[in-house]
């Protein structure tokens, strides 16, 4: 792999993993806004502690993701896990900003969210060594003494 093929891979990589904290990052900081839209109005606290809630089940699924995306690595290479891993961001990222709030489905928009947030999790537990094997892979190899 020539030096331009590998500043690609990196910067592919850097990219997708800059984008996907940024999206965690959001989440967090809209943890109110996300409350009031996707869960019951009774009462505030009990909005933000689901929605946090939610956002620790995408965390709790990282592990998984992990072995996941290490397992799609190991059968079909990390090309495609890579592009697994980027998709599993990308797709439900899309589909959390297309979701009707609870006063549209009800209990089926905190569901669809916290099942959305959980293949982003997958995604984020796969989309981190995904690229270190691929930027191991690209790296030039030392000349054997």
């Amino acid at each position: 792999m020539n030096s331009a093929q590998t500043r690609r891979v990196i910067a592919a990589g850097v990219i997708g993993n800059v984008l996907e904290w940024y999206d965690f990052a959001i989440y967090g900081y809209f943890a109110s806004a996300i409350g009031r839209q996707f869960f019951p109005h009774e009462d505030a606290v009990a909005q933000l502690l689901s929605v946090f809630g939610v956002f620790a089940l995408g965390y709790l699924m990282r592990p998984v993701g992990g072995v996941l995306v290490g397992h799609i690595g190991d059968q079909f290479g990390r090309r495609a896990a890579l592009t697994f891993s980027v998709a599993a961001m990308t797709i439900p990222t899309f589909l959390i900003g297309l979701l009707p709030g609870y006063a549209t489905w009800g209990l089926l928009a905190p569901v669809a969210l916290t099942l959305l947030r959980m293949v982003q999790g997958l995604s984020a537990g796969g989309d981190l060594p995904a690229p270190w094997c691929s930027w191991s892979n690209a790296r030039p190899r030392a000349a054997a003494a």
